[in-house]
């Protein structure tokens, strides 16, 4: 159960809502947030998301998805990590999270055109892993 950590609310996974899973979902920023965190075996620092938005905004972004019980967080430091509540999430809702990590992302969307720029340069291989 995920009460608090670190005076960050989070809900426990029989409180966690659909409208208000939806809802954080409905947001294409905050939907890169939860596609960036899927593929991301680690938690991840907030600022390293490459969000085009300002800082105070990224942070809105990121209480909605925690909120909500998308993701949990956790101060490290001076940083705040963030991952993804899959077990949580696939506890309350089945095939929910899988379904919205399916859906390809819209053509249009310039959120998710920068998604997938972010995760074409995220599968590539760093200077330091392809030198010999």
């Amino acid at each position: 159960m995920l009460a608090k950590s670190m005076g960050l609310h989070h809900p426990a996974t029989d409180e966690l809502e659909l409208s208000a899973v939806l809802h954080a979902l409905s947001d294409p920023q905050r939907l890169h947030i939860v596609r960036v965190l899927a593929a991301s075996p680690e938690a991840r620092r907030c600022g390293t998301f490459d969000l085009p938005v300002t800082k105070s905004t990224a942070t809105h972004h990121f209480r909605v998805l925690r909120e909500a019980g998308v993701i949990s967080q956790r101060e490290e430091g001076t940083a705040r990590l963030s991952s993804l509540r899959r077990a949580d999430l696939d506890a309350r809702f089945p095939g929910l999270l899988p379904a919205v990590l399916a859906a390809e992302p819209s053509a249009g969307d310039a959120a998710d055109q920068h998604t997938r720029q972010v995760m074409d340069r995220a599968s590539q291989p760093s200077p330091k892993e392809a030198a010999p």
